[in-house]
């Protein structure tokens, strides 16, 4: 099965589809209000909202959202955790995702830059990382998070909730939208290109794409058991340097699927 949806498959979990419906200053307001529990004057876009790499050697196409409020605090919100340039000071970069990247049934993690030698002493860069787990405990979430996150797991709240009723009417609208039909059909191809290109360099390399794809979901079960990458590259008899690339790009791009990560590792 294609790892590339269709556009009348695409749901708000889908970078294309979320980076539209966080053009919405309104949405995307409420959005961080709701997973920091603050208030945001307003939402200003000082970046174009879509960043897109589609040069003609372009491996991948990345779109996130990127705003600044009137604090000057800027936020970077991904649906997807991806590789980025270091962020200015005083930022918060948000990841909201269907799983528990670290298995404590928390709803919420937040983190910032501490000095692992003295926990108290923090380095002051103003950076703040806050992953969202949607199958978390929500007990102590906001009531708009909560509704959030069950529309992000495909579950709606037995509640009528407004905040999620925008997005949806979002979400449709953006559906109707041909203009950015067009626009997603052309990635759609670039992505099918690439994603072809990577599977023939797979098989040029003496590997078939199923046993690839059988070392990388072994490599991700061993990591879930925190089993170290030279442990791993021991009991499957691999390479150490092939099984660490494995285990970056599992560590890098954790809502990656397994065939995700197997393009991933063709750039």
């Amino acid at each position: 099965m294609g790892i590339i949806k269709t556009w009348e498959e695409l749901e708000i979990t889908d970078d294309f589809l979320f980076g539209k419906v966080m053009r919405n200053p309104e949405i995307c307001k409420r959005t961080i209000e709701a997973i920091l529990n603050i208030e945001v004057d307003h939402i200003d876009y000082p970046e174009e909202q879509k960043i897109i790499n589609m040069t003609a050697d372009a491996k991948s196409v990345r779109l996130d959202v990127y705003v600044k409020d009137a604090a000057n605090t800027v936020y970077n919100i991904e649906m997807q955790p991806t590789k980025r340039g270091d962020l200015p000071k005083r930022s918060y970069v948000i990841f909201i995702c269907r799983f528990d990247l670290f298995g404590k049934n928390r709803c919420i993690y937040t983190f910032e830059n501490r000095c692992v030698e003295d926990m108290d002493v923090a380095l002051g860069d103003e950076t703040v990382k806050v992953f969202l787990n949607s199958k978390g405990d929500m007990g102590q979430a906001d009531e708009n998070l909560k509704a959030f996150l069950k529309y992000i797991n495909n579950h709606d709240d037995e509640n009528e909730n407004d905040f999620v009723d925008m997005i949806k009417r979002e979400v449709a609208q953006i559906k109707s939208n041909k203009e950015w039909r067009r626009e997603y059909m052309t990635l759609f191809m670039r992505l099918q290109e690439n994603l072809e290109e990577g599977r023939q360099e797979g098989l040029k390399e003496g590997r078939s794409e199923g046993e690839i794809l059988k070392v990388i979901s072994q490599v991700r079960k061993k990591l879930a058991r925190n089993v170290s990458a030279k442990d791993i590259a021991e009991m499957l008899e691999e390479e150490l340097d092939y099984i660490i690339k494995i285990v970056e790009a599992v560590q890098d791009n954790p809502q990656f699927s397994d065939e995700q990560i197997f393009y991933e590792l063709r750039k």
